[in-house]
């Protein structure tokens, strides 16, 4: 298993000037959290969080769990060290509590029985096969990011004391599940590949004393075409926490270093795409209505473990060679994309996905949340009210019976059935064609953010020609847009067409274009 991963590290870097790994970087997690934030806000969940983390955000307590890791230096009996929290001295003490029950792991340490807190944020279960978490042994632990969620959960449920070992207090657990929510939904946070003393890719459930990459952490990526904030060579697992998080917000000024994004980012952007994002709902969050509460962090893992696996396929590796790592051995290997059928790049297939998962992750989290402190398991949640950003009494819920317009202004629209008819022909219904088009305008507009949709047609039977002449069946849905083109000059409202077959758009109209952008 990896170790002394510096995820979310910035604010302390900020101030010590090192350089580190922060995984999904503070604005990927303030992403999440402030996801959350929107979905709870005014109900009785936001209401007991208020209570328990003593008026924190989700967004703020999103990143606390790696900036104590700072105290890692000097421990957290050094009340001088940073990080500090002054407005919060119950819970600083709380932290600091738990970083002295789980402190950083000796050097080559197992997981034994004093676990470590840099343990609780990955899982590395192999990428080889396709592969979910129970399947193996290898790469899990019991101090592992899928068992440390449904340790928290119950620390909330009132199953586990609040005065356990591993000092998790309702207000340490909440903390923690606001970071650990965002940690499950990163692809190389679940999955690593495992390589043979040959620098062959392996299953290391068969193949004794293989390698493995430690999600990433050792290997070398090489991706130098136009896009990247700095076209060097980048860890793998830093490249998904930092560059893809980056990558969502293409209207930057270039040349920024990392402090400059970071404040351009924040001072609109950010929440802008917040604001979408808690509004639109993502297709496939909520998995099963029979998913209980204690074993959603197992099944958020399984959903994210094949993204693990397509980030290492669409990769080819070279000069794999060992290296030492205190007692342990690791594979250090380089890495370059494919050529693949979609004809995306590396950047702009990973920046599709990552934006798909932290969406998931804020709506995971408030449902997550909601339920832990209700006591309730999906299968028994009661209905959601009409609208669940703003009602006080709103309960999240898989199934929203109303959604919300998924343009930047937002206009309320009429609900439609949780499924839809199947048709032998054109396919199931797209109740979700909305979020689906609004997916595709953020995967191809040059300022999606920007972006002001009007919604001309539902969805209606249609054909439209495809290759050879053959047609392509599915649900046509007409627009038109007015954005940002890539001089900032708005482009006037334009028409187009999207064709969905089974939640999927297999045909556009009214574009000059076919490929998405360069990012």
């Amino acid at each position: 298993m990896r170790k002394l991963i510096g995820f979310f590290f910035t604010v302390a870097l900020l101030v010590i000037g090192q350089t580190a790994l922060s995984a999904y970087g503070p604005t990927g997690h303030e992403i999440v959290g402030a996801i959350a934030d929107m979905r709870l806000a005014n109900t009785s969940t936001s209401a007991k969080l208020q209570a328990i983390i003593s008026g924190l955000t989700l967004e703020r307590a999103s990143t606390i769990p790696d900036e104590i890791k700072a105290w890692d230096g000097r421990g957290s009996d050094d009340l001088s060290a940073y990080p500090q929290y002054p407005e919060t001295p119950a819970i600083e003490q709380q932290l600091r509590a738990f970083w002295k029950a789980n402190p950083p792991p000796a050097e080559g340490a197992a997981n034994d029985s004093i676990p470590s807190h840099h343990w609780f944020h990955y899982t590395d279960v192999p990428v080889f096969a396709p592969e979910k978490y129970a399947d193996g042994k290898v790469g899990r632990s019991q101090w592992d990011l899928v068992h440390m969620v449904r340790y928290c959960v119950q620390v909330l449920r009132g199953e586990i004391p609040a005065n356990n070992d591993r000092k998790i207090t309702p207000a340490v657990a909440v903390i923690l599940l606001a970071h650990y929510v965002g940690d499950i939904h990163q692809p190389l946070h679940v999955g690593a590949e495992y390589f043979s003393a040959g620098g062959a890719t392996v299953d290391p459930d068969k193949t004794p004393n293989a390698l493995e990459d430690q999600g990433g952490n050792s290997v070398l990526l090489d991706l130098l075409q136009a896009g990247s904030t700095n076209n060097r060579r980048l860890r793998l697992h830093g490249f998904w926490d930092n560059e893809v998080v980056m990558a969502q917000f293409n209207n930057l000024p270039v040349g920024l270093n990392k402090k400059e994004r970071t404040a351009a980012i924040n001072s609109g952007p950010k929440q802008q795409l917040v604001s979408v994002l808690a509004k639109t709902e993502p297709p496939g969050w909520q998995l099963t209505a029979n998913t209980p509460t204690d074993d959603l962090g197992e099944a958020w893992a399984n959903d994210i473990l094949p993204q693990a696996r397509e980030a290492y396929e669409r990769l080819s590796f070279s000069n794999v060679h060992v290296r030492p790592d205190g007692k342990n051995k690791v594979a250090e290997a380089n890495a370059t994309e494919k050529e693949m059928p979609d004809g995306l790049s590396y950047r702009d297939w990973s920046a599709r996905v990552v934006r798909k998962d932290l969406q998931k992750a804020g709506w995971r989290l408030a449902y997550l949340l909601q339920q832990s402190l209700s006591g309730g398991n999906v299968a028994s949640a009661a209905p959601a009210a009409a609208n669940p950003l703003t009602s006080p009494a709103a309960t999240i819920t898989p199934t929203p019976t109303a959604s919300v317009s998924p343009t930047i202004t937002p206009k309320p629209v009429t609900p439609t059935p949780t499924r839809g008819p199947i048709d032998p022909v054109y396919g199931r219904y797209p109740n979700k064609y909305k979020a689906i088009i609004m997916d595709w305008f953020f995967s191809h507009l040059h300022d999606p953010l920007s972006a002001q949709v009007e919604w001309q047609t539902e969805p209606r039977k249609a054909d439209l020609p495809g290759p050879n002449g053959k047609p392509i069946y599915g649900y046509l849905v007409l627009v038109t847009v007015n954005a940002r083109s890539m001089f900032g000059n708005p482009t006037g409202k334009q028409s187009h067409g999207f064709l969905i077959h089974e939640d999927v758009i297999v045909k556009t109209t009214g574009f000059a274009y076919g490929r998405p952008k360069r990012r």
